[in-house]
């Protein structure tokens, strides 16, 4: 049986790379051979222990490829077509799927569905930091990358673009809105990006890296406020002239940002949570208006499938967007233990790395 390289989830602190068969195809599946892909920092959670996996899995969500072999029920799509496919991967048939949820296609037990059920590669099954990967219903998850468009420049659509951009979605930003973005990592980024799309007229950061405030501007950012020098509250009620944002998305994960983001709402305001938790939230009474502020929260999950890939790659081409500077470092497969650390301890400017094998 042929042999392939993968980085492999180990025990909490360790992903290393090591040898794995193959997979083969049934008749609804692809083989896909990875030219290009990334870190995201949910596998820094999968690495740290936060977010459990199964030892032996192979770890990553953002796939850049080749068809290197269709499965015999599989059409509109050729071997040898260059492909990506969502860091979700619906079936489009389950009750989420049938509701509008994709992102959430989970199997419904008897004891009520499994959240987060779209997501597989790097969760459920063997992901996308490989040689080769296994996509599951190909034909509701593949989309094929335009000609003029570079691996770099659509590695961010399998799941942070999708990510971000579902934060200002969600948030169900409106033009002349004020939208606040709380860190400008990959994630908030892409927000950043997207609520410019979706027609902000003020949006302003949260973020005290210098290489991460200039990216920020350059996605849109009008006010990037360093919340080391001081309350970021204070200073987006005063850009707002004590009137609060339209929109506030949360985009790293931590109770100081998730409580910041609720107290900058105006009356009615949006918070969209975007962040990965690793621990409870409590929700303060006075920032919660007691529960009558009119408030809505709201949660995204990365929407998949071929119909997002194709819109996010069309927004690329189109050059409404682009998101290729984002890529920071570049590293072979087989130097994978390195890109980790270097990305687990955010060193050297890293924003995304791109991994090729």
């Amino acid at each position: 049986m042929p042999k392939m390289k993968a980085a492999v989830f180990v025990e909490p602190g360790r992903i290393v790379l090591d040898e794995k068969p193959v997979p083969d195809v049934g008749p609804l599946d692809a083989l896909v051979r990875i030219t290009t892909t990334t870190i995201c920092g949910t596998d820094i959670h999968i690495l740290k222990g936060e977010y459990p996996v199964a030892r032996g899995l192979t770890i990553g969500h953002e796939p850049v490829g080749v068809i290197e072999k269709l499965g015999s029920a599989v059409q509109g799509f050729r071997e040898g077509q260059r492909v990506i496919a969502g860091a979700i991967t619906p079936s489009g048939t389950s009750n989420a799927c049938l509701c509008g949820r994709c992102s959430q296609d989970g199997a419904g037990t008897k004891h009520g569905w499994k959240p987060l059920g779209g997501w597989r590669f790097g969760n459920t099954i063997d992901g996308a930091q490989a040689e080769f990967l296994w996509v599951p219903d190909a034909a509701a998850n593949l989309a094929p990358v335009p000609d003029g468009l570079s691996d770099e420049q659509v590695l961010m659509c399998p799941d942070i673009m999708s990510t971000g951009f579902a934060g200002a979605e969600s948030g169900e930003v409106r033009i002349g809105d004020a939208v606040a973005i709380f860190a400008q990592g990959p994630i908030g980024l892409c927000a950043t990006a997207g609520a410019r799309l979706m027609g902000a007229s003020t949006i302003i950061a949260v973020e005290r890296l210098p290489e991460r405030i200039a990216m920020s501007k350059k996605m849109g950012a009008d006010h990037v406020v360093d919340f080391s020098k001081g309350d970021p509250v204070d200073e987006i009620l005063r850009l707002t002239d004590g009137r609060g944002v339209d929109v506030a998305i949360e985009a790293l994960g931590t109770q100081a940002t998730f409580e910041a983001a609720l107290r900058v709402l105006r009356p009615g305001g949006t918070l969209s949570s975007l962040g990965v938790y690793s621990s409870d939230l409590r929700i303060p009474l006075d920032a919660f208006h007691a529960g009558l502020g009119d408030n809505r929260i709201v949660t995204s999950l990365c929407p998949g499938g071929k119909e997002r890939m194709r819109r996010l790659m069309a927004t690329i081409e189109s050059g409404r967007v682009d998101l290729g500077a984002m890529v920071t470092h570049r590293f072979k497969l087989d130097e994978i233990e390195a890109a980790y650390e270097l990305f687990g301890h955010q060193r050297d400017g890293v924003l995304k790395i791109a991994i090729t094998p």
